[in-house]
């Protein structure tokens, strides 16, 4: 009765449709009693050959952090952090909150501030959470200015990289308007607005950093034992101290890395330039990594179905200009 009642709809049907819930509906116009339901329908339809599509193949999915293998293999722990705005205390102040989450410990922070927030107190909040935990091998970055620095100037090194440059943390910029790369820290941003923002009804400022103080304490107490078994944290420099006057290849064995998605002529644009990567490869994501102390760029291939082949596409000279650094 069901394949007859599809064969029909198939012919004869206005709507032109005969699929499980149409053959449903025809079924009950019908008048017959004990009507199989909608998923007993498609399973017959399976059984009988009926399905007009194909199973969809669910691929896995790539390890976390697979753009940069050394974190896919958790040789080295990555802080993500990114900005929440445009929140408002009733009769008080306009609020922007930095926040930090580790990708495999679940280490977090959060730090509510007036608006606007400068690139002077994400280097203080930074370097007090790392001398506090300790060194991540990377730092991941939106492409917000407060982070990169100006766009419109070529070459630029902002403040916040510099800060991860002398301690050794290489600083990685994901692409723009691409979804996955900022998921860990932004299902930390919705979990802070919800269970501190929106949970309280905060009277000033500092009650609303009060509260997320009590909050961040017991989140790191529950995500304790995600944070043992995660990459080991690097030690934070006794005596270290930022000199913005100093010429980011000076450092050894400085890196940063962009991840970008190739224009339709193969290039990728970063740093206030356009670069050349590979005429076939358009539109497709890649990893730049910018070897400062080495003067050069590396590109290389990278594909989500196949997070562990990332080959070389191109390499190119690059040495950032001595100049005076300017705020």
């Amino acid at each position: 009765m069901i394949i007859e009642t599809r064969h029909h709809l198939r012919v004869h049907s206005d709507l032109g449709e005969y699929g499980a819930e149409a053959v449903r509906r025809g079924l009950l116009e019908k008048g017959l009693e004990k009507i199989p339901s909608v998923r007993t329908i498609n399973r017959i339809f399976e059984r009988w050959g009926q399905l007009d599509h194909h199973r969809t193949q669910r691929r896995k999915a790539p390890p976390k952090g697979w753009y940069l293998p050394e974190v896919a293999e958790q040789r080295c722990k990555l802080d993500e952090f990114d900005l929440v705005e445009g929140l408002k205390i009733k009769d008080g102040p306009l609020v922007e909150v930095l926040n930090v989450v580790s990708l495999h410990g679940g280490l977090a922070g959060s730090w509510p501030q007036a608006a606007s927030i400068k690139a002077t107190d994400v280097v203080q909040a930074l370097s007090r959470h790392w001398q506090s935990w300790g060194l991540p091998g990377c730092a991941q970055f939106d492409n917000d200015a407060l982070f990169q620095g100006a766009h419109q100037r070529r070459d630029t090194i902002s403040q916040v990289m510099r800060l991860c440059l002398s301690l050794g943390v290489t600083p990685v910029f994901v692409p723009p308007a691409e979804k996955g790369f900022q998921a860990a820290i932004e299902g930390y941003n919705g979990k802070w607005q919800a269970k501190v923002w929106a949970r309280f009804t905060h009277e000033s400022l500092g009650s609303l950093q009060r509260t997320s103080a009590r909050y961040i304490k017991t989140y790191c107490q529950r995500t304790r034992q995600r944070q043992d078994s995660a990459p080991q944290r690097g030690l934070f420099p006794k005596q270290w101290q930022l000199d913005l006057q100093v010429h980011p290849a000076d450092y050894p064995a400085a890196r940063m890395v962009y991840i970008r998605r190739t224009n339709q002529q193969g290039m990728v644009t970063m740093l206030g330039r356009s670069f050349p990567v590979d005429r076939n490869w358009t539109g497709r994501l890649v990893r730049c990594e910018v070897l400062l102390t080495e003067a050069r760029i590396c590109f290389y291939q990278l594909r989500r179905r196949a997070p562990k082949e990332q080959p070389m596409l191109n390499e190119i000279h690059y040495e950032i200009p001595r100049r005076p650094f300017r705020n």
